[in-house]
């Protein structure tokens, strides 16, 4: 028979080779004709007797990337159809049903009396690392790129095809427990280690050793079906069981303060399933998946942790008439922190780097930098001696601008001041060679106004970074008035090869990210000056979702900064442009405390030196409080629900001035560029599943009661009182090479 996803050919031992190949992608993905191709191939290797094992590998570089996201978000859409028109129960059967296909299919599979050996390549995640493990030996190509994991967690999802099950029978529950909550990818040593893989070979040899082990006699029964198998951790209700669940607990509840649906189900399925026989566990496992599937949580984060950010690392945002650009050279103008990050990591993707600075000194300060981050890395094992020697090879440090004339794409990232930056755009205007681009990677600036000191306008833009720029996802690419076609393409395209994910926005002061990111700091402001405790403030907003509490954010960005940005912002727009009373906390905590935040070791927490302690909150903050509210009085719902409107609000208000002008972009970018709660999806996702009239109805009670900061733009309005939502009012445009 011929399969459209597989190739399956059998050899004079009697052993069948299962190839997979899924036509026009670069990567495998369990899709519903991979379900039933393979479906089909393990019910006739089983009725073959002639097939004596099954081997299954992969024709790609990869093994397999994982489910196809979209079909799981096609069954969410098939079931609100069989909602309406057959009921809940049925609609519920259905999603059962559908949604336990590949755990059936990889159950079929272990007890099909063959033994099925996967032969792992490359990759292997999701699905695809549960498929092999399904299978009654792994051997692994040796490669230091192989990956293998299960990252469901990531997107509001868990491992819903046996994962839950198989890894807590193969590893320690707290090995099993941390691959299945944190989704991180395992190297294959590692994986072996843990007993997830059983070999590692060289690549060409791959085949051979996985049909040698079914030559060798190897068994088709997995060791969960043999007679006495006995669990690595022994049970649930044994001394070590006692000692794992109560602490994974309160564990969970610390790192998630209850927010994922997914991380608490994945801890009730392995509870659960550990104390029942394989087949029975497999059904627990397969009926919170359902029900995990139809949570808003997985619904939001697939769709903007996921499916819309691949569509804008593919290029949904690039414009079509503009053909490839490449970056050979970049110069980075302003090698401090921030600059020769830039520089590394574009280094780092291949790029040759040149960081100009005022003098030779400072710039090789910057290059220094580089050197840091990846002798740290090394240290830590993610890295060897020969990819520094690479790295910094491709960085030159220098004074001299007339390097300019061979750069590509330049960036500037000097100092956050109109005249530094004129400066800088005057001494390097006339020697850029034709089509080079210019950049700023200012963070606050409007480009518009920075553009006035350019002569050709429509090659500058802005590429705004976000600290630390090695570990920072989000890239903000700010589109002036002027701002041409190419030079746009070739900020998105350098982008991509740096392996960020890009955002285009519009310019306005503070851009996207900064925007909503100054009101959630601004906020934890308001909530000190208003007599709520420090403690409280920070603790509430990490319950609301946030990776940081908004005054140990201050500190990060810097309180002395915070000030300048205020001052230029009033300079420019006058006072009413800026609250007085933060600016008067902000005027006491940098200039008459001297307290500047981390970078000085003191802000709104005190920093000890390193190795002696973690920081803690300024005790003199209680000083500078006008009045002191008692805690048990105050609603904590409010104060987390405060944090996430005052920034959703304000997303909102981008869209309406245009800044914002494709609705996953402000998901995207509220989450990877300030960690606004992921388990909402965004900041726009986080008001369309609220649903736009309660979210109005909100804003409303908050304006009342603190003040016009919560007063929502007239198009929220508009789209309450129409019962409308972001995605269904402005649905984002697909990108033919995203599809």
């Amino acid at each position: 028979m011929v399969f459209k996803n597989f190739k399956v050919e059998t050899d004079s031992d009697g052993i069948a080779l299962v190839t997979w190949d899924i036509p026009g992608r670069s990567m495998n993905v369990l899709d519903e004709t991979s379900a039933v191709e393979l479906e089909t191939i393990v019910k006739q290797t089983a009725a073959d007797a002639a097939v004596k094992g099954v081997v299954i590998t992969s024709a790609k570089d990869a093994f397999c990337a994982g489910a196809d996201l979209s079909m799981l978000e096609g069954m969410n859409h098939a079931f609100a159809e069989v909602l309406k028109s057959k009921g809940e129960e049925a609609a519920n059967q259905m999603l059962f049903e559908q949604s336990r296909r590949f755990s059936q299919i990889y159950r079929a599979m272990e007890t099909s009396g063959k033994p099925w050996v996967a032969a792992v390549n490359g990759l292997a995640l999701g699905g695809g690392f549960e498929l092999t493990l399904a299978c009654h030996y792994r051997v692994a190509a040796e490669n230091p790129k192989t990956r293998l994991g299960l990252p469901e967690i990531k997107v509001g999802l868990f491992p819903g095809a046996g994962g839950t099950q198989r890894v807590p029978r193969i590893v320690q529950p707290q090995d099993a427990m941390n691959l299945l909550l944190k989704g991180e990818a395992l190297p294959l040593e590692k994986a072996k280690a843990l007993k997830l893989i059983d070999a590692i070979v060289p690549s060409a040899d791959l085949i051979k050793a996985a049909k040698g082990w079914i030559k060798g006699g190897g068994k088709a029964v997995q060791p969960w079906d043999e007679k006495g198998f006995k669990l690595p951790g022994g049970p649930v209700f044994s001394k070590n069981g006692m000692m794992m669940f109560p602490a994974g607990n309160a564990i969970y509840r610390r790192e998630t303060y209850d927010n994922y649906p997914a991380a608490r189900a994945i801890m009730s399925c392995v509870y659960e399933g550990l104390q029942l026989p394989i087949d029975a566990a497999l059904r627990v496992e397969s009926r919170y998946f359902a029900h995990i599937l139809r949570s808003k949580e997985a619904a939001a984060m697939i769709r903007s942790l996921f499916l819309s950010m691949q569509e804008l690392n593919k290029g949904a945002r690039r414009p079509a008439n503009v053909p490839p650009t490449k970056v050979k050279k970049l110069a980075v103008i302003g090698a401090g922190f921030m600059g020769a990050s830039v520089g590394y990591v574009s280094a780092r993707a291949g790029i040759d780097v040149v960081l100009i600075d005022r003098d030779q000194e400072s710039a090789d300060k910057g290059k220094a930098h580089a050197k840091d981050v990846i002798d740290g890395l090394i240290k830590k094992g993610r890295a060897k001696p020969a990819d520094a020697e690479a790295i910094l090879g491709r960085i030159t440090a220098t004074a001299d601008y007339n390097v300019l004339k061979e750069c590509d794409l330049v960036i500037e990232a000097v100092f956050e001041d109109r005249k530094v930056k004129a400066e800088t755009y005057a001494k390097a205007q006339p020697l850029l060679k034709d089509g080079a681009i210019f950049a700023s990677n200012t963070s606050t600036l409007p480009i518009n106004s920075l553009a006035e000191e350019f002569k050709d306008q429509g090659k500058f833009i802005g590429i705004h970074f976000f600290s630390p720029v090695e570990k920072m996802m989000l890239v903000e690419i700010i589109v002036g008035k002027n701002t041409g076609d190419v030079a746009l393409a070739t900020a998105l395209d350098y982008v991509r090869t740096i392996g960020k994910t890009p955002i285009v926005v519009n310019d306005s002061r503070g851009f996207f990210a900064n925007r909503c990111v100054m009101r959630y700091i601004a906020e934890g402001s308001e909530m000190l000056l208003e007599g709520v405790p420090p403690a409280m403030i920070e603790n509430t907003a990490r319950m609301a979702g946030m990776p940081v509490g908004p005054l140990s954010l201050s500190d990060e960005v810097a309180l002395d900064l915070g000030l300048k940005i205020m001052k230029a912002t009033e300079a420019d727009l006058g006072a009413n442009a800026i609250n007085q009373d933060q600016k008067k906390l902000m005027v006491e905590m940098v200039e008459k405390q001297g307290r500047y935040g981390r970078k000085n070791a003191k802000g709104f927490y005190d920093y000890p030196e390193k190795g002696k302690g973690q920081k803690s909150l300024w005790p003199g903050l209680a000083e500078l409080q006008p009045k002191h509210l008692d805690p048990d009085k105050l609603s904590i719902e409010e104060l987390k629900q405060r944090f996430l409107v005052v920034q959703a609000v304000e997303a909102a208000r981008t869209v309406e001035d245009h800044v914002i002008t494709d609705v996953r972009e402000a998901d995207v970018g509220s989450i990877l560029g300030f960690g606004f709660a992921p388990f909402t999806g965004g900041a726009l996702s986080y008001i369309d599943f609220m649903g736009t009239k309660t979210f109005v109805e909100l804003c409303h009670k908050f304006e009342k009661k603190y003040g016009s900061r919560f007063t929502p733009p007239k198009l929220l309005e508009e789209m309450a009182a129409k019962g409308e939502t972001f995605y269904g009012r402005f649905p984002p445009k697909k990108a033919k090479e995203a599809a």
